[in-house]
C-alpha cells in the first residue's frame, strides 16, 4: 500500500513539475460541453478540473468578462432556447440563468467594455441582443436584416458589431451605441465563422459552402479572398497583436495559421479525429486553446512553434471555450 501510495505522489509530483515546465502556461478555461450540458472549468497550469456545472440545453458559445469574474453561455440547443447561463468564475458556481423572452436561439456572444453587458445573436428573430449579465435583463435588441445571424464579432471599444447571416449570405455591421443597423455585404454561401479584428479595420468570414475566407475592408467596403480550400472554415481567431490569423478547420482536423495583412498561409497542426471547434488566444499572444469536439478535451497550442503543449480534459463534445489569466482556487 504504502509503495502504491507513494507511486501516485510521484506521478502527482511529476505532472506538476511538467505543468511547471511549460513557460507562462497558467490561468482558467472554461469550455461548454454540448452533448452533457456542462460547463467545465479548468486550472490550467495544473490540468485539474475544478468545476463541472450545469448550464441550459446544448451550450455552444461562451464568454469571460476581461475581469475573469463572470462567464457567460449561450444555451442555443433543445427547448426552450431562450437561456443564457451565468457563472460565477471564483466561486465556481452558476450565479443565475437569464431568460432572454422572445429572442430565441442564442448562440455568438462577446463581452462590451465594462464586464456587464454582452451582444448575443438571437438566430430565429435575426436580432443581435444586448443584456445585463450582473442585473440580469435585456437592454435592447437590434436588427440585423438577415436571416440566420449565428455569431457575432465586437470591435475592441464596443461601438461596432458584425454579423455572419448563414441564410442571407450576408454580413451586417451594427453600430452598438446608437443601437441601429448600418450596412450590409453580401459573401460567399453560409457565412459561419466571423470575427473583426480589434481595431475594426476588416472584418474575416469564412464560407461552409465554398470554403473561401473571405476578408471585409471596412474603409473600403471591398470584399477579397484570403484563403481558399478549407473544408469548414469553423472559426477565425486573431492574435492580440492582430498579426496572425487563426482559422479551425473542423472537417479536415487541422487548424490553419494564417498572416493577416501578406495573407500567406504560415503553417497547418493536423488534429487528426479531433474535430476542431472553438478556439481562444491567451491575452499575452503566446498559446491558443482549442477544444477538439470528437476528443473531449481542449489542446493547448504554443503559438511560437505551433505544436501542442498541454491537453486538458473536457467533457463530451465541447465547442466554445474562453480564457482568463485569473488563477482560480479549488472549493
Amino acid at each position: 500500500m504504502c509503495r502504491v501510495a507513494n507511486l501516485a505522489v510521484a506521478a502527482s509530483l511529476a505532472a506538476g513539475s511538467a505543468a511547471a515546465q511549460v513557460a507562462g502556461l497558467g490561468g482558467t478555461l472554461i469550455v461548454t460541453n454540448k452533448s452533457p450540458s456542462t460547463a467545465t472549468i479548468v486550472d490550467v497550469a495544473s490540468g485539474r478540473t475544478l468545476a463541472q456545472l450545469p448550464t441550459g440545453p446544448g451550450p455552444h458559445e461562451v464568454v469571460v468578462s476581461r475581469d475573469g469574474r463572470l462567464a457567460v453561455v449561450t444555451d442555443y440547443g433543445g427547448q426552450p432556447r431562450r437561456t443564457l447561463t451565468v457563472i460565477d468564475v471564483p466561486a465556481l458556481k452558476v450565479a443565475r440563468t437569464i431568460d432572454l423572452g422572445p429572442y430565441t436561439a442564442p448562440h455568438g456572444i462577446a463581452f462590451l467594455p465594462g464586464d456587464s453587458i454582452v451582444a448575443v445573436t438571437s438566430e430565429t428573430t435575426r436580432n443581435v441582443v444586448l443584456v445585463n449579465v450582473v442585473a440580469g435583463d435585456v437592454v435592447a435588441a437590434i436588427g440585423t436584416h438577415g436571416n440566420g445571424s449565428h455569431m457575432v464579432g465586437v470591435t475592441g471599444d464596443g461601438s461596432r458589431a458584425y454579423t455572419g447571416n448563414m441564410g442571407s449570405n450576408t454580413v451586417s455591421e451594427l453600430d452598438l451605441r446608437t443601437r441601429a443597423f448600418t450596412r450590409s455585404w453580401e459573401v460567399p454561401p453560409q457565412p459561419e465563422a466571423i470575427n473583426v479584428t480589434p481595431d475594426g479595420s476588416e472584418v474575416w468570414v469564412g464560407s461552409n459552402s465554398t470554403g473561401k475566407v473571405s476578408v471585409i475592408d471596412i474603409a473600403s467596403g471591398a470584399v477579397s479572398t484570403a484563403a481558399e480550400g478549407v473544408a469548414w472554415p469553423y472559426r477565425v481567431a486573431y492574435t492580440p497583436d492582430a498579426a496572425t490569423v487563426i482559422i479551425p478547420d473542423m472537417r479536415n482536423d487541422e487548424v490553419r495559421f494564417l498572416g493577416r495583412v501578406t495573407r500567406r498561409e504560415l503553417g497547418r497542426l493536423a488534429l487528426p479525429g479531433g474535430g476542431p471547434q472553438g478556439i481562444v488566444i491567451s491575452p499575452d499572444g503566446r498559446y491558443a486553446f482549442q477544444s477538439l469536439s470528437r476528443q473531449a478535451k481542449v489542446v493547448v497550442i504554443d503559438l511560437r512553434t505551433r505544436a501542442i503543449v498541454r491537453e486538458l480534459a473536457a467533457g463530451e463534445t465541447p465547442d466554445g471555450v474562453a480564457f482568463t489569466a485569473r488563477v482560480v482556487a479549488p472549493r
